[in-house]
């Protein structure tokens, strides 16, 4: 019988995390685009299918901007539907 072992799930290293979440140092105005998420109202989680290439775009733009997906579409969102 074949043994095979089970490895604990590799954890990323926490500089990956805080490489993610900094704004760049080239892009000083990136913070300034983003409306953090303050309200006490509870979160609700989306679903929405776009296409590989639009995911990419996306991505690449908040990954240059030092930006969340998440906090960009959010932004985005409220501009479109602002609250009455």
């Amino acid at each position: 019988m074949k043994k095979v072992s089970m490895k604990m799930p590799v954890k990323k290293p926490d500089a990956a995390d805080a490489w993610v979440q900094a704004p760049t140092a080239d892009v000083p105005e990136a913070r300034a685009k983003v409306i953090p998420m303050t309200n006490s109202e509870p979160m609700k989680r989306l679903t929405l299918d776009v296409t590989e290439g639009l995911h990419r775009r996306i991505k690449a733009e908040c990954a240059l901007k030092g930006t969340k997906m998440a906090d960009i579409l959010r932004d985005i969102l409220e501009r479109e539907f602002p609250a009455a």
